[in-house]
């Protein structure tokens, strides 16, 4: 009975352990959008990483990534996060970005992770200005 309830509570201790380094993940990804740092970004990523977002990006490389996202980095002023939910080897973010010029704007993302990493991210824009650098308005 106490080898079950031993390896009960290691179980548990080991999927609170994955759940919080996959929130660390999230955190520290979006944190290197703030302190513009590409080798901080690029370093919570799988090999195979990918990306999608309404802004035309289906499931692209790192590489593409890089080269058509990376760049609203100069806009991040601070990452504020609402909520982070991880379940298993998925999670969802919500989280506000405030831009160098004060404006709001409120994205979730649904993550998959594998070994330790991201493997992917589902972007999805909500109220606001719907990515920085958009030149798009809202109303």
């Amino acid at each position: 009975m106490k080898l079950i309830l031993l390896s009960v509570m290691l179980c548990g201790m080991a999927v609170s352990s994955k759940a919080q380094n996959a929130e660390k993940l999230i955190r520290t990804y979006l944190l290197g959008f703030e302190k513009k740092d590409w080798n901080m970004v690029a370093s919570q990523f799988a090999d195979d990483f990918t990306f999608t977002s309404p802004a035309g990006d289906d499931h692209i490389s790192l590489a593409t990534y890089k080269e058509r996202c990376w760049g609203t980095s100069q806009f991040f002023k601070k990452v504020e996060f609402s909520k982070i939910i991880v379940q298993g080897d998925c999670g969802f973010a919500i989280y506000n970005i405030t831009t160098t010029d004060n404006k709001i704007v409120r994205n979730t993302e649904y993550y998959t992770f594998n070994n330790g990493k991201i493997k992917s991210i589902e972007c999805f824009f909500g109220p606001g200005a719907g990515y920085p650098g958009s030149t798009k308005e809202f109303k």
